[in-house]
């Protein structure tokens, strides 16, 4: 027989048993919808983990490390430890039972984050920017207030997507204007009760200023000016006592209070002045009140300018520590004049995710060491690798008990027509055209079941995702979200399953049915 006449003879024979073939059909179909259902589950949450990465540009980007500035000045002192202390050093025992210490990432940067190593980095095949970190910890005054805040230094034009939405105002115009950007936490702390009451404003940077004000480099130099100030100020102070002889007082006690304004320590801050020009949304949306959306590698501020002037502020008002370790630097050797301390931390983003490890494996090639999302990747892949197995197992069991149904079908399909197997037999039919027709019929169970599968797990992933943004994400207020994914391979796969399935069902009928006598088949009832 032409295989035209065997699908034709399968399918009049399930028609003539409709109500048994419809019932395996519904099992084959509860079968697939669960495997589908719960598989587009769980690629959906893969899809959602992996685009809120993307969009928190995690993907993209690579926190690079140099050698620091303390580090160098151990070295330079002898200090074997690299200057990391004793805490340090039981912590890197601590580690080595759980990483590498071959592995690149965990070895002593060798070269320092000067501008020089940014411009080189900068210039790698697949980076779009390279951003230093540069963070400062300051008083703020803004709106007749006065607070220590976070200050950041924020790359000119910036591609970071945390400088994408606004809830007024804009971006920085350049790197030399003098304006800022804050975020919404920014509002609440120095009373601003709209964003748009604080764009246009004024925020000015405090430091000290007077004869105590430190000098850009920070050199030996610089330090004999300050002493010299202050020597100066001294002599001023006790050539000016005969002045004050001349004030109302008791036995050398003055009479009258001196207010903190007439203090000339008091009033003697530097300061800088920026101007407001945007308010970021960085608020979780749906989240509690005053929980910031974390966004990319470099740390979180409140307040940030561009990064030409955060970098002048730090050099300009060193705290003790790295005001130690730079003329430290200088003299030892380390930092040869008018070189700088180079910085902590670089946030390096590339063009594409794809070729964010070949970029990294450059980067400690050049004797940085980094760090990027990207290297916990293998581990979510396996955790969404065991995740998705064990949801497809729950859906496949399902289809195995709809295998069942359907070798049941078929063998109470040769106990119906053992007589026309025989007669299609005793006129030369072969036993492998006798197999092949209940393959076929499970084949067509099988397709005709996998099909509506598919169809009825679209469905049900269409009305969950209804009602969970109904019931769960509006009220929340967060919008919505596509809890499924259904990729053509996922729904086609699932088709093929189940015809596959039903054909290995039907091998044992099939073989059953070709080995039936002709002659005995014939005196069947």
């Amino acid at each position: 027989m032409k295989f035209p006449d065997i699908l034709r003879l399968a399918l009049r024979n399930l028609r003539e048993a409709r109500l048994r073939a419809g019932l395996t059909t519904l099992g084959v179909i509860v079968g697939v919808s669960m495997i589908v259902s719960m598989m587009s589950f769980g690629l959906g949450l893969q899809r959602n983990a992996v685009q809120r990465f993307r969009d928190l540009d995690l993907f993209n980007e690579i926190t690079v490390s140099g050698r620091s500035l303390v580090g160098l000045v151990s070295s330079a002192m002898g200090d074997r430890s690299g200057g990391e202390g004793r805490e340090g050093r039981e912590g890197r025992r601590g580690r080595r039972g759980q990483a590498d210490e071959n592995d690149p990432a965990r070895k002593v940067p060798e070269r320092m984050l000067t501008e020089a190593a940014l411009a080189e980095i900068a210039g790698l095949p697949g980076v779009a920017s390279v951003e230093p970190n540069i963070d400062l910890t300051t008083y703020v005054r803004a709106n007749k207030r006065a607070l220590l805040r976070q200050v950041g230094g924020a790359l000119v034009p910036n591609g970071a997507t945390r400088f994408k939405t606004y809830l007024a105002g804009r971006m920085i115009s350049s790197p030399e204007a003098d304006e800022a950007v804050v975020d919404e936490s920014f509002l609440r702390s120095f009373g601003f009760e709209r964003p748009q009451d604080a764009v246009g404003q004024t925020l000015e940077l405090l430091a000290p200023g007077g004869a105590d004000e430190p000098k850009a480099g920070g050199g030996e130099e610089a330090g004999k000016k300050g002493a010299g100030a202050k020597d100066e100020a001294n002599a001023k102070d006790e050539a000016g006592r005969d002045e004050d002889d001349d004030e109302l007082s008791f036995f050398g006690l003055p009479l009258e209070e001196a207010s903190p304004e007439d203090d000339p320590a008091a009033s003697a801050l530097a300061a800088r002045t920026f101007r407001i020009v945007g308010v970021l949304k960085t608020e979780v949306e749906g989240g509690a009140q005053g929980g910031r959306q974390f966004r990319g590698m470099m740390p979180v501020s409140s307040i940030y300018i561009p990064l030409p002037a955060a970098r002048a502020w730090a050099d300009r008002y060193r705290n003790s520590i790295s005001e130690v370790a730079f003329r430290l630097a200088r003299a030892s050797g380390v930092l040869k004049e008018g070189e700088t301390a180079g910085y902590a931390m670089a946030v390096v983003r590339v063009t594409d995710p794809d070729v964010l490890p070949g970029v990294q494996t450059r980067l400690h090639e050049l004797g940085f060491n980094s760090f990027s999302i990207v290297d916990q990747l293998k581990e979510l892949r396996t955790v969404f690798l065991i995740l998705n197995s064990a949801l497809g197992l729950l859906g496949g069991i399902s289809l195995l008990v709809a295998s069942f149904g359907i070798a049941n079908t078929m063998i109470m399909s040769i106990l119906e027509r053992t007589r026309e197997i025989g007669i299609m037999k005793a006129i030369g039919a072969e036993d492998r055209e006798i197999k092949l027709i209940f393959f076929v019929e499970a084949g067509l169970i099988g397709l005709m079941g996998g099909v509506a599968g598919a169809l009825a797990a679209w469905a049900i992933d269409a009305v969950a995702n209804r009602l969970a943004y109904r019931f769960i994400l509006q009220p929340r207020g967060v919008s919505y979200v596509d809890f499924f994914a259904l990729p053509p391979y996922l729904w086609l796969g699932a088709i093929l399953f189940a015809v596959a399935i039903s054909i290995l069902a039907a091998l044992y009928p099939a073989a059953r049915a070709a080995r039936i006598d002709p002659v005995k088949a014939l005196r069947h009832d």
